[in-house]
């Protein structure tokens, strides 16, 4: 079949993407090639793009490539004749590839600042420490270079058709590498199914502005973004995308995740908690939506500066200086828009009833009527750990003093590795969040009296009685079984007793 036309599936491109990891496995660690991975991704689809929109001005003007080069500069990525892909390949024997491509991808973020600034800082292709001595470090990035110049990562819009495949693609690697990474995997990524409930339980609306303080690679944002339809007539979605990531490789993904979903996105470098960067002026920027899976009890998350805040995110009570849970949850209730604002937040089990300032918190949030649900999930549903985790979902323009409790714990399918929760365990989920009615075994619709005879602990048995009562045992039944089993033993020792002796064993 001609390459010109062969359009490639999603699963193929998938494929062929996880197959183009060989060239480091084995040498590298995953958490380390990942980067080249997935930057290449991304610089592959910068300049697949870039041939196309040269194609299709040369169509129209013709060999004024001047005019063509005008045409390109008002494109929303540069890309010189010397930094596209294919002039990667015709130099793909370079007696030092690696220092090759540092100078490529400098030139590239140095084009694009505006857009692109920092997000290649930390890859060094010329690095030995990572990818070997000179010649296998060549011998690993031509193959690299390779396996991107195959017919299945053409990543061209005339042949691709619509650009979701591409951001589908990069998702689906990071689900890859973060399956890979163990504990580490959970600091760069949500699990898809995870991400989808909270996205349905939070329900966006078209024009909102949607933020994730604590937004790793991006996942999370991007699939509640998905709940948004698309403004009319074009592909993009009806709302706006803001972050913020304390780590700079994971930024650096988040940055790249937007922009293969052409999403109109601000994802910021820093400690939201110690330095938030989404602010107005002096003041912290308002959401509608603020959603997050932020690190579970965090160690040190800055306590001793919580007094002193001077976004006064603190007032309602200061969390233990060794659990950072509530830290994020008062910048995520303070960072929602009043009235109407609405909070959804990953935490640990710990969060609803653990003693002393974090009990104190739950109190005001209750009081302050901001909690909505508690819905408990499977364990084992994370990456890097075992232990369950619950939602909690707060919304700023509640209408009534109810609580709803959701124990979903045994809604999951069985993995190998994980647990995994399916479209029917999100839907049973999201329908009893919606219709607020009592599910026996399952959902509890409490008071806010309820609330605080349990001195404000939300642990979900206190609401939820999900025990199942075993089979009730028919003892006499049994003794007969048991007496019928000792008269048929007998019988068996008396046959075998018979042919030892006929063998002459006995």
């Amino acid at each position: 079949m001609s390459t010109a036309t062969y359009k490639p599936t999603q699963e193929e491109i998938n494929s062929a993407l996880w197959a183009a990891c060989d060239s480091f496995r084995g040498a590298i660690d995953s958490q380390d090639y990942k980067n080249y991975i997935l930057a290449f991704l991304f610089f592959k689809y910068l300049s697949d793009k870039h041939k196309d929109k040269y194609e299709e001005f040369k169509k129209q003007y013709g060999n004024d490539e001047e005019l063509i080069a005008r045409k390109l500069s008002r494109e929303p990525f540069i890309l010189s004749s010397d930094c596209t892909f294919d002039y990667v390949v015709e130099n793909k024997n370079h007696s030092n590839l690696g220092e090759f491509l540092n100078k490529i991808f400098e030139k590239i973020e140095d084009d694009n600042k505006a857009k692109l600034e920092g997000v290649f800082g930390d890859l060094d292709f010329n690095s030995s420490s990572k990818l070997g001595d000179t010649k296998d470090r060549n011998r690993r990035l031509k193959l690299l270079i390779e396996d991107f110049d195959k017919p299945k990562l053409n990543f061209r819009p005339s042949v691709i058709g619509s650009e979701d495949i591409i951001g589908n693609a990069y998702m689906y690697l990071i689900e890859k590498f973060a399956e890979g990474a163990g504990k580490k995997g959970g600091e760069f990524y949500t699990p898809h199914e995870v991400s989808v409930l909270l996205a349905k339980l939070i329900a966006p609306k078209a024009g909102d502005r949607i933020c994730d303080p604590a937004c790793g690679s991006g996942s999370l944002l991007i699939t509640v973004a998905e709940e948004v339809p698309f403004k009319k007539g074009t592909h993009v979605r009806d709302c706006s995308l803001w972050g913020q990531e304390s780590n700079g490789n994971t930024w650096a993904l988040g940055k790249i995740n937007m922009f293969l979903h052409n999403a109109e996105a601000k994802i910021e470098w820093g400690d939201t908690i110690n330095n938030p960067k989404l602010v107005e002026g002096d003041s912290l920027m308002k959401f509608d939506v603020v959603v997050a899976n932020p690190p579970f009890s965090l160690d040190k998350w800055g306590a001793e500066h919580a007094v002193n805040d001077i976004h006064k995110r603190f007032l309602r009570g200061i969390p233990p200086k060794t659990k950072g849970d509530y830290a994020f949850i008062l910048h995520m209730i303070d960072t929602a828009v009043e009235k109407t604002g609405k909070v959804g937040v990953i935490v640990p089990h710990g969060v609803l009833f653990r003693g002393s300032s974090e009990r104190a918190i739950r109190e005001v949030l209750i009081k302050e009527n901001l909690l909505e649900a508690v819905i408990g999930l499977p364990a084992n549903l994370f990456y890097g750990t075992g232990i369950p985790a619950a939602i909690l979902i707060f919304n700023k323009g509640k209408k009534n003093k109810n609580v709803t409790f959701i124990d979903a714990s045994k809604e999951f399918e069985a993995g190998k590795k994980q647990n995994k929760i399916r479209e029917e365990h999100i839907n049973a989920i999201v329908s009893a969040f919606k219709n607020t009615k009592e599910i026996e075994k399952y959902c509890h619709i409490a008071t806010f009296e309820e609330l605080e005879q349990n001195d404000f602990n939300l642990n979900i048995p206190r609401y939820v009685d999900s025990f199942e009562a075993e089979e009730e045992i028919d003892v006499k039944a049994v003794q007969k079984e048991i007496d019928v089993l000792e008269r048929e033993l007998v019988d068996v020792r008396k046959k075998l007793s018979g042919y030892l002796k006929e063998l002459g064993l006995n």
